[in-house]
């Protein structure tokens, strides 16, 4: 069996691993985000003694994933200090003369999850992270969701909580969905040091709720996925997922009728069935579509 790198890029830290083209995670480690030099640099120093075939690559973005654009493998208008515009691809590629799969880290996570995960067996996922950053990707018929680029749910519009003052800390739009409700946003708001701080019954986690359960509302109605997975840092929280299934119920209002919505929500909105290993083993699948495209 072919030997697969996988790499998930990250805004806090990246996590490299090899396995194997069913998802088997052998090997594992990770390094902080700093600059693209420091972190390149433990990444090749990772995979230098390592026989690869093909890598994969799931990165936080915006990226280019289209092949054949100008800037196709970059990292490009991130609020992430020192990676806008940074040739991820190309990095490796000048490193490891492989073949590379590249997309965003939430549609690897959405396509690891599909495949091996909590999705495994449906048609339609949505895998959505709730971390220093929020976003989300789509399996759709068997296949990730492209177009122009690639979607970017977390930085949709949401209704602002009647008892939220706080601004937003999307350099971009303020309080789009990330600005109002990535792990940042709640640090700020609750003049905390991590999120950790506050008890799983304050305030802060009623108002999160409050803003993921619009954003699922959409994806809901717009994509009609068969599965929600919700992952990062924010959502091992886990008391915020009956909050967000009964706020969910509660904004569509008997729309749309199905029993997964109506009847099943707590089986319909899960956490990762890879856990830790969902951002990884996507990368490994993108790594093996790389090699069989």
């Amino acid at each position: 069996m072919k030997t697969l790198g996988a790499i998930e890029a990250g805004g806090t830290k990246f996590v490299c691993g090899i396995g194997t083209a069913d998802g088997r995670v052998l090997d594992r480690a990770s390094f902080p985000t700093t600059t693209p030099d420091e972190t390149m640099r433990m990444v090749f120093g990772y995979f230098a003694d390592k026989r690869i075939d093909a890598m994969g690559i799931g990165s936080f973005g915006p990226i280019d994933p289209i092949p054949g654009s100008p800037t196709y493998g970059y990292i490009t208008t991130t609020p992430k200090p020192h990676w806008t515009n940074f040739n991820l691809v190309g990095a490796v590629k000048d490193q490891l003369n492989v073949p590379i799969g590249f997309d965003t880290d939430v549609n690897g996570a959405a396509l690891g999850e599909s495949r091996w995960g909590a999705a495994q067996g449906l048609d339609s996922c949505l895998y959505m992270t709730v971390g220093t950053g929020i976003g989300a990707g789509a399996v759709i018929g068997g296949k990730l969701i492209h177009g122009l680029s690639h979607p970017e749910m977390g930085h949709i519009i949401v209704r602002r909580h009647p008892g939220d003052p706080y601004d937003g800390t999307c350099p971009y739009h303020k309080d789009c969905l990330e600005g109002l409700a990535a792990g940042p946003a709640i640090v700020k708001r609750w003049n905390v040091q991590h999120g950790t701080d506050l008890p799983p019954d304050h305030p802060a986690w009623e108002m999160e709720a409050y803003y993921l359960a619009q954003a699922l509302m959409n994806y809901v109605l717009i994509l009609s996925p068969e599965k929600i997975v919700m992952g990062g840092g924010v959502m091992k929280q886990t008391q915020l997922f009956p909050l967000i299934a009964e706020k969910l119920q509660q904004l569509l209002n008997g729309y749309v009728q199905h029993p997964s919505l109506n009847q099943n929500i707590g089986s319909y909105i899960v956490p990762p069935g890879l856990g830790n290993n969902a951002g990884l083993a996507g990368a490994l699948a993108l790594a093996d579509a790389a090699i069989t495209s």
